[in-house]
């Protein structure tokens, strides 16, 4: 189901937001003119993406800096990390609408 998350303008560049999408937390990446949107629960120890850094596409959890690419959502450090889930987006009008299943 593909639901309005919030306005591109509330997404900063080179930033991140976190958007509650039909009961998912879901951060929003803003990389150049691109939205990304993944999971916002490190799989490591769960803690909260969406209060990571943003570097380039790359997500650093805040809690034991776990880092993945909002792009794919593939986990970079530690190699082993699993990665977490990411959302189709289309941008519409200045709008941000993710597709969560």
């Amino acid at each position: 189901m593909e639901v309005r998350a919030t306005a591109v303008e509330d997404v900063p560049s080179g930033g991140c937001k976190l958007a509650e999408v039909n009961g998912t937390r879901v951060v929003l990446a803003r990389v150049g003119e691109r939205v990304y949107a993944c999971a916002d629960t490190c799989s490591h120890r769960g803690g909260p993406l969406s209060e990571g850094k943003l570097a380039g596409a790359r997500l650093t959890c805040p809690w034991h800096g776990w880092l993945y690419d909002v792009r794919t959502g593939q986990c970079f450090l530690p190699t082993r990390g699993a990665a977490i889930a990411t959302y189709s987006v289309r941008i519409e009008g200045g709008d941000i609408w993710v597709e969560v299943p």
